[in-house]
């Protein structure tokens, strides 16, 4: 444009001094020059880079994850599974080894739900137990109606009578215990109800694992509401003085409850 405008001003110039012939010549002759600067020889160089770059971002993938923002990413996912998008932005139903990719569906949950459903109508509750009857007795009772596989008595600290769940392997059997109901066991007619809640299953560790650790249970009683001001020594003599020899006794509280608990191991298992 500099070149033009030059151009354009020197043709005006030829004309005013007078129209010559020499004048006219001249603004013929003088032809538009383009000057080096708008072809920068610089310009070539770049324009290749250029060239170069969007080749480069040609060859990209528009849908890796490099592209989306953090907050967009499946944070699901591994980052070493990438899940296939079609462009018609519906569902991948594609399945491969029985395995939906377009999302993971968590069966152990469902399974476990169903195995404690289950559970749960193959259990009874019974309530108004005596003292006096063991798991075993009970389980007895009941074994008319079908196989025990589990039976469960639970003590009740505002009642003198206990409660228990007992487990059959299949739902009839937990149908056919109903009508126990008001049979006498020990000194009172015991109710028998559905269950509403599954036998909590006892972590294994916590079993005797030998015949001896067995027996050393058997001599052991649980002691709960313990004053807080008693002593070991004063828990051992009130029960060697009431029951027999104590061979252990293990004093537990804390700053939470008003109360203690204690576990108290018998030389004889009459003494319990």
């Amino acid at each position: 444009m500099a070149a033009i405008t030059e151009m354009a001003t020197d043709s005006n110039d030829v004309i005013n001094d007078g129209g010559t012939g020499d004048g006219i010549e001249k603004s013929t002759d003088s032809k538009p020059e383009i000057e080096s600067d708008d072809l920068n020889p610089k310009s070539k160089p770049e324009y290749d880079q250029m060239k170069k770059l969007v080749a480069m971002f040609k060859k990209l993938n528009p849908e890796a994850k490099e592209f989306f923002p953090s907050y967009k990413r499946n944070t699901n996912q591994s980052d070493d599974f990438v899940i296939a998008i079609k462009p018609s932005g519906e569902d991948n139903k594609k399945r491969r080894n029985n395995y939906n990719q377009g999302r993971r569906v968590r069966l152990p949950g469902r399974a476990s739900k169903a195995q404690r459903e289950d559970s749960i109508r193959r259990t009874v509750y019974v309530s108004d137990i005596d003292q006096s009857v063991t798991e075993e007795g009970l389980a007895g009772l009941f074994s008319s109606c079908g196989q025990v596989v589990d039976c469960r008595i639970c003590g009740d600290p505002n009642s003198v009578l206990r409660f228990a769940f007992v487990e059959f392997s299949d739902d009839q059997g937990a149908r056919s215990a109903l009508s126990l109901g008001g049979t006498m066991i020990g000194y009172y007619p015991v109710r028998v109800l559905p269950s509403k809640t599954a036998i909590l299953p006892v972590n294994p560790t916590f079993l005797p694992r030998s015949e001896d650790e067995r027996e050393m249970c058997s001599r052991t009683i649980y002691c709960t509401n313990v004053d807080k001001n008693a002593t070991e020594d004063d828990v051992n003599t009130f029960f060697q003085s009431a029951c027999g020899e104590v061979t252990r006794l293990r004093l537990l509280g804390d700053q939470v409850h008003s109360t203690r608990i204690a576990f108290v191991e018998f030389a004889m298992v009459n003494s319990c």
